[in-house]
């Protein structure tokens, strides 16, 4: 059974940044993709990074060049380096993931299995 755990969350100033993490097992096979999924009050929930077993990453445009998706294999973990954040980054993050290779990794509903979620509040 697939298990996700996030860590990291917290509030910020704007411009600052937060290292998010997420603890995964229960993987079996060579192919995954996993992402983080952003829920922010009144918004539609919105995938802000993904990456593939391949290693290929993709990021919604609002975080290009902020945010940075990253995986330890060996670790078995997940994480997203946030930076320059913004108030609009505020939102409960939750780490997700898919046991097979995503075509469409921005789009939610590739992922199967999702933690808990971690809060990001960035203050003004």
């Amino acid at each position: 059974q697939v298990q996700l755990a996030e860590s990291g969350g917290g509030s910020v100033q704007a411009g600052g940044s937060l290292r998010l993490s997420c603890a995964a097992s229960g993987f079996t096979g060579r192919n995954y993709c996993m992402a983080w999924i952003r829920q922010s009050s009144g918004k539609e929930r919105e995938t802000v990074a993904a990456i593939n077993s391949d290693g290929s990453a993709a990021y919604v445009d609002s975080v290009k060049g902020r945010f940075t998706i990253s995986k330890d294999s060996a670790e078995n973990t997940l994480y997203l380096q946030m930076t320059s954040l913004k108030p609009e980054d505020t939102g409960m993050y939750y780490c997700a993931a898919s046991g097979r290779f995503c075509y469409m990794p921005l789009q939610s509903y590739s992922y199967d299995y999702w933690g808990q979620g971690t809060q990001v509040t960035v203050s003004s």
